[in-house]
């Protein structure tokens, strides 16, 4: 069973499995705004938004590509207060 140790929230009560993040992006740039795209195309894109602005684009280890409206400095600090 899951803990919140191996859980990272990424605002609105939407979490993600600590050990299956590969990176967390800005999502402003152009190459991510391709990912995306291409993550939708083959529906690996997973809005955990909940209509706001997307601020940081997570990618996991499975290929899907997770939007969230908080800043990516925030989930970082986030996935290291679970790693300690």
């Amino acid at each position: 069973m899951l803990t919140n140790k191996y859980l990272v929230n990424i605002g609105y009560n939407n979490v993600v499995v600590l050990k299956r993040i590969i990176s967390v992006v800005n999502a402003d740039a152009a190459p991510v705004k391709r990912l995306k795209e291409e993550a939708r195309r083959q529906n690996k894109l997973i809005d955990a938004t909940n209509g706001r602005r997307t601020r940081a684009v997570i990618i996991t280890d499975s290929d899907h590509v997770i939007l969230s409206s908080i800043q990516p400095e925030t989930v970082t600090q986030r996935i290291e207060d679970r790693n300690e």
